[in-house]
């Protein structure tokens, strides 16, 4: 009966042009209207100063907070109303709920916002392993899948211009999708957070702030946690490993691009050239981060954030780990008749990947960018909630 008058609710609003708050969202405000009573956690990370300037969170400020929130836990272990009081206050949890909300809300095309409820392990590592299938069986019909004259070269089993066919339009496409999301979640948080518009010192204080992810480190400087109640960096830590090895990847990728078509440097590169010394310190710190984030993502304590999205982060985790380790086996490979099977292997592995960037957990990144941008902007406008406020 409840669900049924909630309904009509929504629907007499939306017929009067309202907004409506989803239940995630409803969860939110509610929660963040007890926080900006109490304000214990306003020195913990960026979501509480940005609170105390509300009194009221409506659709925007909501979808604002909840990217800018980094699930660090330290406020819910901080919290005096954390379950089992009665004001069930659990901030991490209800962000994360919001923020899957608004990647499937944001996707692009809309139609493809249901992946976010898909995206998860088995799907992953199955559309990985059934691409590398595609590769192998290709292999297979056209020679053998154990070669040995092939020179260490993987351009002699799939030229070039085959491989910039295959990976340039889905490349495209991901860059095209996220930057529509992303679009769109800026155009509805701008109003929301005082409206101006980007300025330099802004713009460096907020790339500085993602860069080192501050916001990891519990906003005293020990850590967040994970498990438990001790204080941790290892979430910070191979977060950066994570991060920073994937950038190494795209910068091998780039500069081997500039070789190949600028100076004419046809793959493949030895040590010491700049994109193998890229790609394997990248490869390497990509997959020391992958591996300690998937152990700190399994013994996470639950009610750190929101369990439905645990499938969608073990995949993207698993894709990039099995990107990073099949990139390096191929390399030690690249002399032996094994070079074919861990090429298709890697290529599996990779256009999975790309192919789910814009419907699975790197969402995550481009949002809360975006977020600390616009928080970045807010915090330097004159405070609307004051001493003379209404």
């Amino acid at each position: 009966m409840q669900a049924l008058e909630a309904l009509a609710r929504d629907a007499r609003a939306l017929a009067q042009g309202d907004i409506v708050l989803s239940a995630p969202e409803t969860e939110a405000a509610r929660q963040m209207q007890i926080c900006n009573a109490c304000r214990y956690c306003e020195g913990f990370c960026a979501v509480f100063p940005a609170m105390t300037r509300r009194l009221e969170f409506g659709k925007a400020d909501i979808h604002f907070l909840a990217n800018l929130c980094h699930n660090c836990g330290a406020c819910l272990h901080a919290c005096q109303y954390a379950p089992p009081h009665e004001f069930a206050v659990n901030v991490p949890k209800a962000m994360a709920e919001v923020r899957g909300q608004t990647y499937a809300d944001y996707a692009w095309p809309p139609a493809l916002g249901r992946l976010y409820q898909r995206n998860g392990l088995t799907l992953s590592v199955a559309l990985a392993a059934g691409l590398a299938l595609f590769l192998l069986l290709a292999v297979a019909l056209k020679g053998s899948l154990w070669p040995s004259d092939l020179g260490g070269n993987f351009y002699n089993l799939f030229p070039h211009n085959l491989l910039v066919g295959l990976f340039a339009p889905v490349f495209l496409f991901v860059v095209f999708a996220l930057g529509m999301g992303v679009t769109r979640f800026w155009r509805d948080v701008t109003p929301a957070t005082s409206g101006a518009p980007l300025s330099l010192p802004a713009t460096t204080e907020a790339t500085h702030d993602a860069l080192r992810l501050k916001y990891l480190d519990g906003g005293h400087g020990d850590g967040c946690h994970n498990e438990d109640d001790a204080y941790t960096l290892s979430r910070r830590r191979y977060h950066h490993l994570t991060f920073y090895g994937f950038l190494l990847c795209f910068a091998a990728t780039s500069v081997a691009t500039l070789y190949h078509y600028v100076f004419g440097w046809v793959a493949p590169y030895e040590l010491p050239s700049l994109p193998k010394l890229l790609g394997v310190v990248g490869g390497v710190s990509l997959l020391m981060g992958t591996a300690g984030l998937w152990r700190l993502n399994r013994r996470r304590h639950p009610l750190h954030g929101d369990l439905a999205q645990k499938p969608m982060d073990l995949g993207f985790i698993a894709l990039l780990f099995l990107t990073s380790a099949t990139g390096l086996a191929l390399w030690l490979a690249r002399g032996t008749p094994a070079l074919a099977v861990m090429l298709c292997l890697h290529l599996g592995a990779v256009m999975a990947l790309f192919a789910t960037l814009p419907y699975g957990k790197f969402a995550h990144g481009v949002f809360r960018t975006a977020s600390l941008l616009r928080f970045a902007v807010e915090k330097r406008q004159p405070n609307p909630v004051g001493l003379s406020a209404d």
